[in-house]
């Protein structure tokens, strides 16, 4: 009999989770849902869940570009710092950078760079563009304020998982496409860059723990809102004229991911316009893995990944 790829523990994790949780469909009070979710990161569970804090980093708020955000910074390491700005996921409809937190003060800590998470609006109170303009105002407030936050403007990279990954790779084609500002590579955790197109993965891993294929095709909607149907390549990256001429990429996916296919054809789309990419595919890992370390141990082995693909380009 041939050995599972998932851990024993994430096997439970996603039977527990597949009994307990509502899917987004199915939500009526998005609100209480947010808040929900909110409490339970910071129960004694959500801290298995979710991980904590980097011992080696500081973590402080402050407001960027109207955006409420979570600033990581190593306690060791002199200014100027590299800068990552990553947009945490949630299928653009809930999240809160502290369910990143695990990874972006590990990322402080170890690469002694300065992780900027902001709070972006989520849908459908604020629909599409609403996260799509938050994401670059926030790219832009970060490299104009580069000596107050005390980062080099000419080292920023930017990174996300899901819905904020969407948002990375559309951060990269707009500020190419407005000449800039630079940005020096883009970290895109299984990201979502197509919006209506059905790939085999979805089939694949339809009744997935953590996201569904009716999970996806309701955030879409909930995200879109009024302009469903938009060919524009801000919501759906992949869909951009041209890829040529982006940061170095680093794209990372999942096994058991309904959105894997997403990812593996992003890959293809870049490295068809040149651009340098780095893929890596995570066995047993299920969709949100980055932010779940506790019950999907190859999160750990993500993480080394990410610094040592920044060390080499920021």
């Amino acid at each position: 009999m041939a050995r599972p790829t998932t851990a024993l523990r994430t096997r439970i994790f996603a039977r527990l989770l597949k009994a307990s949780e509502t899917g987004i469909e199915e939500v009526d009070d998005l609100p209480a849902h947010r808040a929900k979710r909110a409490k339970l990161q910071k129960s004694f569970v959500g801290r298995w869940v979710f991980g904590t804090v980097a011992k080696g980093a500081t973590t402080e708020q402050i407001q960027v570009a109207g955006c409420r955000t979570l600033v990581h910074r190593p306690r060791a390491g002199s200014a100027p710092l590299p800068c990552v700005i990553n947009f945490h996921g949630g299928g653009w409809v809930q999240g809160n950078p502290e369910q990143s937190q695990w990874l972006a003060s590990r990322l402080a800590e170890r690469n002694r760079c300065v992780v900027v998470s902001p709070a972006y609006r989520l849908a459908p109170e604020e629909p599409f563009p609403a996260g799509v303009d938050d994401a670059r105002a926030v790219v832009e407030w970060v490299i104009e304020h580069a000596n107050e936050l005390g980062i080099d403007p000419q080292r920023v990279a930017v990174m996300g998982d899901s819905a904020g990954a969407n948002l990375a790779a559309v951060t990269c084609l707009d500020a190419r496409d407005a000449g800039g500002p630079e940005l020096r590579a883009q970290v895109l955790i299984y990201p979502g860059v197509e919006m209506y197109d059905r790939w085999p993965s979805e089939d694949e891993h339809a009744e997935a723990a953590v996201l569904s294929s009716a999970n996806m095709r309701a955030f879409c909607r909930l995200y879109l809102g009024d302009v469903y149907g938009t060919e524009d390549h801000r919501a759906s990256p992949i869909r951009a004229a041209s890829h040529a001429d982006l940061p170095k990429a680093f794209i990372l996916t999942a096994e058991m991911d309904p959105l894997k296919d997403n990812g593996s054809r992003y890959r293809d789309a870049l490295a068809a316009a040149d651009v340098p990419v780095r893929f890596a595919e995570y066995p047993g890992a299920l969709h949100g893995f980055i932010s779940l370390p506790g019950p999907v141990p190859v999160a750990k082995q993500a993480l080394d990944d990410i610094c040592e693909f920044l060390q080499l380009t920021l």
